[in-house]
């Protein structure tokens, strides 16, 4: 891997002067829990005593390191997106940083840089944190805010797996909604713009925005500078750091808050409005229209009483404000809503006296989604990516936006600086939320949300090439709107995953992984066609087919120790004998994108013909194309050089033996000289100037477009008989 990564343009570049391709994965998926106790999001025993947990051992032990990142570079993977949470390192109170975790992760960051690996550190979270549904900050923010985690299941102000009555029950996909709900409505609003919408919001003399934005942005610099001082980890192998995960405004630039707004695209479950969540916050009953979701979008079931029976997710007014050390504000009254006391509603009349309350700044400015993002958003950004080039003074900086929101419009500010990469995110929507991959139509959901259509009918793509196409498309029009609003910069597509527990987890019933096979080759598809850099979601080290990621009912590892896919032709197919620690060694040498491959990784790895794939990784010019075709088991790259290569520093590309064993394949090129060092996985070419171009045929290892699946043939293995009809 290069020792310093260059940035020219929208182009990584090693200090060789070739571009480099980031192929990488998010590790790991278990981050978003502790271990001490270990705590599944299905486990609700010792939950709440969320000041006493250590994430040691996340994203795996020490001891099992070598097992892990030897099976990632066997996949070809050369980035990891290293997964942390807030609540890793200040789980204890505000201040109270864990050195422990701390030490634990230098040392797995050196064990990464032994494997030659990329890395950028990722402060993770989803819907805030594990209290109010999802992972992130500490317990003692939702504290500090004034609200009560405990009441958040019967106010339904947060759908908490932990919490849920019957864990194994609990809806796919509803943890998503928990942005539609009072706690993360709360959390998001007062952490961006408590300042303008919360002023009387103050603790230990400042507004709970600073305070919250203080001590997160302390906690990730702790953080930075203890790996400063390891003296070893910077630019290689930590390359830099990620923003904050997935952003939200909670309510900030509702036009009204008793409407649903109309970019709310996701509705499962009960779907409240705003004033519903926050009558329902503060222990009063409404009635709430249910969704849910389904192979065109949401659709409305019907509607459901939420009756908390007095209860509020706000702390008691007699609570004992002394637990974490801070002092309140007088003017900050617990036992009462906050926006009832910046006069948004009467909770003696249940009045909503301001609907529109969140749509103006209080110099009168009016505020909008656009107007988020660009001010409340990038304001946190500048003052995060500030604070870690402080430290860290080549950190590349992976600013990621809110979720499918437009970027901020940056270009030439002082906030574009010049190691900054454009990191969006982007799933397949209608794959993930009905877990199913559906080969007859999808939606293209970005058109949808960018106004590109009279009626979301029109957004309809029908049949397998198309949908196809529309991933790529939409992965195309994602980079350009980064250009666009932040500059010729990188886009790194840090997230993008399919769910496996498709077709009520047939595959785990069966072995035929078809269906997984054809999303996640769908999905590199559009990567390759759009020219995208990426990290995969995701590896996760306890996934099983009970609870799979063990987190919320998510199922995206590429990994399960529990899978054996008995169509496979894997344990046919071994190189060059067992891996152990010297051979690894020998094997794992600078511009090498593989170890030798163990049957193990491949018995344990579900739909890997789709995702380990051959790439370039390093290429001396620019890549005008590159794909691989997996049906015909072809792989292509074109590329235009400014001189020939150096004979030390070739173009290389990752070429998988699975795909490619070396007395079975074939090599063309427009001209110069190539070596396949198979047992590296490797695959070099000299090349002069100009235009030139590579095709590699392999070998197919089992039918996987053959099956001329049909309608009722799909039907059934997504439905079961519900799928199939009959004629009395």
């Amino acid at each position: 891997m290069p020792t310093f990564l260059n940035i020219e343009g929208p182009h990584f570049k090693d200090q060789h002067g070739r571009q480099v391709t980031l192929r990488g994965i998010n590790v790991a998926g278990d981050t978003k829990f502790p271990t001490s106790p270990n705590q599944p999001s299905h486990v609700f025993e010792g939950f709440f005593d969320g000041d006493n947990v250590s994430f040691v051992g996340r994203p795996f032990s020490l001891a099992d390191a070598d097992t892990h990142f030897q099976r990632l570079r066997n996949f070809g993977y050369n980035t990891i997106r290293y997964l942390f949470a807030w609540e890793a390192i200040e789980a204890k109170g505000p201040g109270k940083y864990d050195e422990e975790w701390i030490e634990s992760t230098i040392k797995i960051l050196r064990k990464a840089k032994e494997y030659d690996f990329m890395v950028f550190m990722d402060p993770h979270q989803d819907v805030w944190s594990r209290f109010s549904g999802g992972s992130g900050a500490p317990m003692w923010t939702l504290y500090a805010m004034g609200l009560n985690p405990q009441a958040f299941n019967a106010t339904e102000a947060a759908m908490v797996h932990n919490t849920y009555p019957e864990p194994e029950k609990f809806p796919k996909m509803i943890w998503s909604t928990n942005y539609q709900r009072m706690a993360n409505q709360v959390a998001w609003t007062l952490f961006f713009a408590g300042r303008d919408f919360a002023p009387k919001a103050i603790i230990d003399g400042k507004n709970i925005q600073d305070y919250l934005q203080e001590h997160f942005i302390n906690a990730c610099a702790h953080l930075a500078t203890r790996i400063h001082e390891a003296g070893d980890l910077e630019d290689f192998p930590v390359i830099g750091w990620e923003s904050l995960n997935e952003p939200n405004r909670g309510v900030i630039g509702y036009a009204a808050i008793d409407v649903i707004p109309p970019e709310q695209k996701l509705q499962k479950g009960t779907s409240p409005t705003a004033w519903q969540a926050i009558l329902t916050g503060s222990g009063r009953a409404c009635e709430i229209d249910t969704w849910d979701f389904g192979g065109t979008g949401p659709f409305k079931t019907g509607k459901a009483l939420v009756d908390p029976k007095g209860v509020q997710c706000w702390l008691p007014a007699d609570y004992d404000d002394s637990r974490y050390g801070w002092k309140r504000d007088p003017g900050w009254k617990l036992g009462e809503c906050i926006w009832a006391q910046h006069g948004v509603w009467d909770p003696v009349t249940d009045t909503l006296l301001k609907t529109d309350y969140f749509s103006k700044a209080p110099d009168g400015r009016h505020i909008d989604v656009p107007t988020f993002t660009n001010l409340y958003f990038i304001n946190h950004y500048s003052a995060y990516s500030k604070r870690i080039r402080s430290i860290h003074k080549n950190a590349i900086l992976f600013c990621q936006p809110p979720v499918l929101e437009i970027p901020p419009d940056i270009k030439g500010t002082e906030h574009a600086h010049e190691r900054m990469v454009y990191a969006p995110h982007y799933y397949d929507g209608i794959t993930l939320m009905t877990k199913s991959w559906n080969r007859l139509w999808n939606i293209d959901v970005l058109g949808v949300l960018r106004g590109r259509y009279l009626t979301p009918a029109f957004a309809i793509k029908i049949g397998e090439t198309a949908i196809r196409n529309c991933l790529r498309d939409q992965l195309l029009a994602m980079k350009k709107e980064g250009i666009d609003n932040m500059g010729v910069t990188p886009c790194v597509f840090t997230e993008i995953g399919i769910p496996y527990d498709m077709d009520d987890k047939y595959a785990y019933k069966t072995g035929d992984f078809i269906s997984q096979i054809r999303a996640m080759d769908a999905n590199h598809y559009a990567l390759e066609g759009a020219h995208a850099d990426f990290t995969l979601w995701v590896y996760t080290v306890s996934n099983n087919h009970i609870w799979g990621d063990n987190w919320n009912g998510e199922d995206l590892s590429i990994y399960s120790a529990e899978d054996r896919d008995p169509n496979s032709t894997a344990s046919d197919f071994k190189l060059s004998g067992e891996v152990d620690r010297n051979s690894l060694k020998r094997a794992v040498t600078r511009n090498t994108m593989s170890t030798d491959i163990s049957q193990t990784d491949f018995q344990a790895s579900r739909a890997y013909e789709a995702f380990v794939r051959p790439s370039a990784v390093y290429t001396k010019g620019v890549i005008i194309e590159s794909g691989f075709d997996l049906a015909n088991v072809t792989f292509k790259l074109k590329l235009a050089a400014d001189k020939a290569t150096d004979e030390a520093w070739p173009t290389e590309m990752f070429m998988p033996p699975f795909h490619f064993p070396k007395a079975e394949t074939e090599i063309e090129v427009s001209g110069g000289k190539w070596e396949y060092d198979d047992e590296r996985s490797v695959l070099r070419w000299w090349h002069m100037e100009g235009e030139q171009e590579i095709k590699v045929k392999g070998v197919g290892r089992r039918k996987i477009w053959g099956e001329n699946e049909g309608y009722l043939e799909m039907m059934t293995r997504n439905y079961g008989t519900w799928g199939q009809c009959s004629i009395m």
